[in-house]
């Protein structure tokens, strides 16, 4: 620990001015909740994609956080509390949801039961060109026939949240199953079907959830195929192989994201890699050090979070009511964080 010191106080020492931004810088003892966390799975999460940030800012940190005993919670919390300072980027109060891992029923060809196509990215698709919207691919059949479909669900409403989420589990009859990624998008933006539930006056803002919606759609037949066409975005997957099934699905850093200890964040204002401390209110509060490792199409600003919370339906239902307000703090390197802090 002593050597791990040392070195932290070099690299402190080290540390240069960049350009400033606007921001507020808070001390750790005004995170509520921090002294109480978990700092070993902080740093353990935070190391999962931490050789991912390349710039000179951090891989001295990383080089540090790989040195770290990950038995000792008081060293995990002195590598964060002594090489970071929190900062509130944006104003509260946030807006929080959940995400998960669904696990779909399947099959790999296509039967009376199992229906549904999960198709691969077709190889026109070009990042950030509007193709098809999800109405011309599901009602017209554009795909149809051209041997990109990775394998057939039971559901097109589980289908539909499946590309939500961005990734999944797709269980065959014979119980293996299929890790499924993102792999790309249609170029249309995100819309959210449960804000035109509440448009229409369907539910209010604090009833929908994916179980309303869900739910809305299976009952009512044509209309609910109507109101999935709302949103125009459709995903494409890839399968993953060799994947374990202890471990999380693959976010936007091309590693495995950890449950309660992923969010996925809107990279215009969050590094991605950063540690973020959560301050989530509402019936299940949260008060945890997570780390920036994924992005959403419906992840947009800077106290904006989508928290991972596992996989199947348990983690479904949990993840599905979560709506709350809040603070999200950023963890930057010292330099950084004092580099956002307005002039003066």
């Amino acid at each position: 620990m002593s050597r791990v010191l040392l070195a932290v106080l070099v690299l402190l020492a080290a540390m240069s001015a960049g350009p400033r931004a606007m921001a507020q810088m808070l001390s750790f003892a005004d995170l509520d909740g921090w002294d109480t966390d978990d700092h070993r799975a902080a740093l353990t999460s935070f190391t999962v994609t931490c050789d991912k940030l390349d710039d000179s800012d951090w891989q001295p940190i990383c080089r540090l956080a790989r040195d770290i005993d990950p038995e000792d919670d008081l060293a995990a919390r002195s590598f964060f509390e002594l090489l970071f300072r929190p900062v509130i980027i944006g104003a509260p109060p946030a807006l929080f949801t959940g995400y998960y891992e669904p696990e779909l029923r399947g099959s790999p060809v296509r039967t009376p039961r199992y229906a549904w196509p999960v198709y691969r990215r077709p190889p026109e698709l070009r990042d950030g060109v509007q193709w098809y919207s999800r109405q011309d691919i599901e009602s017209r059949g554009l795909l149809a026939g051209r041997g990109l479909e990775l394998a057939w669900v039971e559901d097109p409403v589980d289908l539909f949240f499946l590309q939500i989420q961005g990734s999944g589990r797709i269980r065959m009859p014979d119980g293996k199953v299929m890790r499924v990624g993102y792999a790309g998008q249609n170029g249309f933006p995100y819309r959210s079907v449960g804000q035109e539930l509440v448009r229409r006056g369907v539910f209010t803002i604090d009833e929908v959830s994916a179980q309303q919606i869900r739910a809305w759609v299976k009952r009512n037949g044509a209309s609910g195929t109507a109101l999935l066409h709302q949103n125009p975005s459709y995903v494409f997957f890839r399968k993953i192989a060799d994947l374990p099934a202890d471990k999380g699905p693959i976010g936007a850093m091309g590693r495995s994201i950890t449950t309660l200890r992923s969010v996925a964040v809107d990279p215009k204002f969050t590094p991605l890699g950063a540690p973020v401390w959560i301050e989530k209110d509402g019936a299940a509060p949260l008060r945890k050090l997570m780390v920036a490792q994924d992005t959403g199409g419906a992840i947009k600003g800077p106290q904006r979070a989508d928290i991972f919370y596992g996989s199947g339906d348990a983690a479904g239902d949990a993840a599905g009511t979560v709506k709350d307000g809040g603070r999200m703090v950023v963890l930057l390197p010292i330099d950084r964080a004092y580099a956002m802090l307005p002039e003066g």
